[in-house]
């Protein structure tokens, strides 16, 4: 029998069989013992003389923590179920470990330390460790305690939510700061202690708001951006970072006094990560500013004062940040991977955020930029200049930018013949964003040809610069529809329709994806297709059948697929297909009746074909709800072949995201048979009704089901009867939940509730008005008023539920015409109500709905 140190070894070595074996060893040992398991990690981990102590603390802080939270759940309760003097006794030498001569065994300890924290302190128990910890701090000289118990106080912080831990704050900031300052003389220590203050931020919120704390908080940081160790100089970069995005309103003192130029500084570092940070800097002082903007245009339409002040920071720094930026964006090397975030990128990113912070400000320098360097010599500058330009594109007034983007167009069509596949690709990308912010300087009779050209013949280059041609095409292709949308005969992407399909068709032809390619040819047909005008059906008729054909192909060669990484590809291909397929159905409508057999038996085919977790699932219930649309009561013909499947994802709790399309499924089928849906109602409304009540279903779906039910009484009209009472038991009890003030995940989800549970009102009022029944309500009215009323009253209602609630007060009204509810529609609120609707701060849907209610309520009440 091997031993606990062998076993652990044996989980890293490099022979998969050894490896799994050793695993599947570990897994028993804990579930047949757990307590005698982790006593035996921790002590393997603490032995001096063990070469297994790396791969018992990971097997330890493994056993502990997980990122499901179920998982996380029985892990905590498997621990704690352990006797309260063997944890003790565990806790204890974990943090004397910590003092360990092995540091990379002090720094697993670390994280074991984390995760007993993580599980305990939320329950009240080893409230002590935090103190326990400073006083390693306090009362040593050991750099290896030192720096592993800064580590281990990082990853509580990092862990544990903020409130658990805010009343130590002041122990912990202290502790981290004391680690951090320039006079200790380990630089790895610094390191730890800036790590840990990076975690701990959030928590000192108070200490931060205090001047003298504040102060030296910062002046800590300051000094640690000019440390020799380079990884001290990252970290607190990083920590810059996360000060800019929490404390923003107490910087324009550091901004004044150090910032500014440590970062500028830090920005032009021969260390590209330094250098990455420091623009990260100028990133978030962007984005907060950008926030900030918005709020201050929310408030001054509200006729409030916005509650923050926007110092403009990025526009006092443009003249020093803009040249930097730029310099940055010509650092590309030709070896540079695709997906590798680099200097050169996190500047052009950079910029654009600039560009959207300062406006019209940048646009000057940066044409200078480009004129001096699209024509350079050196591929970096060209490339440089096209992707500064196209950054810029988004955040100026157009005013400003129609004439340089008039005057670049040509040279840009022609820069897609650039020798260099980087130039090739950034300028696929700037012509996407010209044809998406500014498409009305391309003159269709002078750049539109070559343009369309040029974007094909990319398609037949490099699989890298096929995306970015796909999406300018697809840009085009949006902002250049017909004039009388998808009822116009002809556009001007009409005449090149033909030819860009079969460019895109045979990269979907390729055997590989690399660069996403193919994916972004197949989105690119679904958004063609989409925008399309009806002079281009005979195409999209042809392709239909091409479509079909490879999702029957690839239905025949599935059960042939090995391995998990071609079984992924080929799950994204069907899915590819299937989306293709769904937007052909929607745009051609009833058009696509011929093929209707030929669409329904494919699909039948392919979710029989799949597993019940297969992602494949949902994008064939969606091919199928465009087709329930497009046939209406058409429909009907398939609808006992496909009903098994469609209970089967209704009760498909764990894909909750099926579930919730399968929802949708029902209210198009309903709305699509109409009255003849009603034999298969007692199933849906018993299926809903359940679905409901399970504690497994994610809260997502049920504001689809809500809404459903309305989508089954307007199909079913006077036969709702028969599900009015069960149905509005429901929704009375939906409509008590509600949300903290602070809370703002519930307060969005209590609002797609309540649109949910209006939807449902709205559809069962009209439908039962619709058969003559809406005396049935009757018993119902009061309760669904009061609902109203507290909407109404709700300072965190949406302007969708206003919208809704306003029609449900119209429909209730003209269902009630002769003062039958006059006591109600008489109501002080729902004056008010029907005013703030009428509001010139709403949209125009708003105003008209709101418009149409008041004449409603006003011949109700007469």
């Amino acid at each position: 029998m091997a031993s606990i140190g062998e076993i652990l070894l044996n989980t890293l070595s490099p022979d998969q069989q050894i490896r799994e074996a050793a695993t599947t060893q570990l897994e028993t040992a804990a579930s047949e013992d757990f307590k005698q398991y982790v006593v035996m990690l921790c002590q393997e981990l603490s032995n001096d003389q063990s070469q297994a102590r790396i791969p018992a603390g990971l097997a330890l802080k493994n056993a502990l923590t997980a990122r499901e939270s179920v998982r996380r759940g029985e892990m905590s309760a498997r621990w704690m179920n352990i006797d309260e003097p063997t944890r003790a006794q565990i806790k204890a030498l974990v943090l004397a470990t910590l003092a360990t001569a092995d540091i990379r065994a002090g720094a697993v300890t670390a994280q074991v330390v984390a995760a007993i924290a993580a599980i305990e302190l939320p329950l009240g128990q080893w409230e002590d460790v935090i103190r326990l910890m400073l006083q390693n701090l306090q009362t040593t000289d050991n750099t290896n305690l030192k720096q592993c118990t800064l580590q281990a106080i990082g990853f509580v912080c990092e862990t544990i939510h903020r409130d658990i831990l805010t009343a130590q704050a002041n122990n912990i900031l202290t502790a981290v700061v004391q680690g951090a300052r320039k006079e200790e003389p380990s630089e790895a220590v610094r390191l730890a202690a800036i790590s840990a203050l990076y975690n701990s931020l959030e928590f000192v919120e108070e200490n931060f708001r205090r001047e003298g704390e504040r102060n030296y908080i910062m002046q800590v940081v300051c000094e640690a951006t000019q440390s020799q160790d380079v990884q001290v100089q990252i970290a607190s970069f990083e920590c810059l970072v996360r000060i800019m995005q929490l404390y923003y309103e107490f910087m324009p003192f550091y901004m004044q006094k150090a910032l500014f130029g440590l970062t500028v500084q830090g920005m032009q570092h021969e260390n590209e990560r330094v250098a990455l940070q420091a623009v990260e800097f100028w990133s978030t002082v962007c984005e907060e500013e950008i926030d900030l903007e918005g709020m201050r245009q929310e408030a001054y339409q509200n006729g409030t004062e916005p509650d923050q002040i926007n110092y403009n920071f990025a526009k006092a720094a443009l003249p020093e940040t803009l040249p930097v930026l730029l310099q940055l964006m010509a650092k590309q090397d030709e070896d540079d991977e695709e997906d590798d975030w680099n200097l050169s990128m996190a500047a052009g990113t950079c910029l654009s955020l600039t560009a959207q912070c300062v406006g019209d400000a940048i646009v000057a320098p940066v044409i200078q930029f480009v004129e001096a360097n699209i024509r350079n010599t050196e591929w970096q500058f060209r490339e440089a200049s096209v992707m500064a330009f196209g950054s810029i594109l988004e955040g100026p007034s157009s005013n400003l930018l129609i004439p340089p983007v008039a005057q670049a167009l040509p040279y840009l069509i022609e820069m897609m013949n650039d020798p260099v596949i980087k130039v090739k690709d950034t300028t696929a990308w700037t012509l996407g964003r010209v044809s998406q912010s500014s498409v009305e300087c391309i003159k269709p009779d002078v750049h539109l040809q070559p343009l369309i050209e040029a974007l094909v013949r990319g398609l037949e280059d490099s699989n890298r610069i096929v995306s970015n041609c796909c999406l300018s095409l697809m840009n085009l292709a949006e902002q250049l529809e017909g004039e009388q949308g998808p009822d116009s005969q002809t556009s001007l992407m009409s005449p090149f329709f033909d030819g860009i399909i079969t460019a895109l068709m045979q990269i979907t032809g390729r055997n590989t994806n690399e660069a996403f390619s193919r994916t972004s040819a197949y989105e690119a047909i679904s958004i063609m297709v989409t925008h399309s005008a009806r002079d281009t059906f005979p195409t999209i008729s042809a392709l239909s059948t091409t479509i079909l054909d490879r999702l029957e192909q690839s239905i025949a060669v599935q059960n042939q697929i090995v391995g998990i990484d071609e079984r992924n590809s080929h799950s994204e291909l069907q899915s590819n297909i299937c989306s293709v397929l769904t937007n052909i159905i929607r745009r051609v409508g009833k058009d696509i009746a011929p093929m209707a057999d030929r669409i329904m038996t494919v699909l039948l085919q392919l979710l029989s074909s799949a597993s019940k977790h297969s992602t494949i699932l949902e994008d064939a219930f969606l091919a199928i709800g465009a087709l329930t649309t497009a046939l209406e009561a058409e429909f009907a013909r398939y609808l006992e072949t496909f009903a098994p499947f469609l209970f089967n994802a209704l009760q498909n709790h764990e894909e909750y995201q099926l579930c919730s399309i399968a929802v949708g499924l029902i209210g198009d089928i309903c709305r699509g048979l109409g009255s003849q849906s009603a034999s298969y109602c007692d199933n849906f409304m018993t299926t809903l009704l359940q679905n409901l009540q399970s504690p497994v279903l994610h809260r997502n779906v049920k504001p689809a089901i809500l809404s459903c039910f309305g989508d089954i009484a307007l199909a079913i009209e006077g036969q709702f009867g028969n599900y009015l009472d069960v149905t509005m038991t429901v929704l009375a009890q939906a409509c008590n939940l509600r949300a903290g003030p602070a809370d703002y995940d519930m307060i969005d989800y209590v609002n797609q509730l309540r649109e949910g549970i209006v939807d449902a009102y709205v559809g069962i009022v009209q439908g039962l008005k619709a058969g003559e029944r809406s005396a049935l309500l009757a018993p119902h009215l009061p309760h669904v008023f009061e609902f109203l009323s507290t909407v109404y009253n709700d300072p965190e209602r949406s302007d969708n539920v206003l919208r809704s609630m306003i029609g449900l007060i119209g429909d209730l009204a003209d269902s009630f015409p002769n003062g039958e509810i006059k006591q109600f529609l008489l109501n002080d609120w729902v004056g008010q109500c029907l005013k703030e609707g009428r509001s010139s701060r709403n949209s125009t849907t708003t105003k008209e709905v709101a418009r149409w209610a008041k004449e409603m309520v006003k011949r109700a009440t007469a």
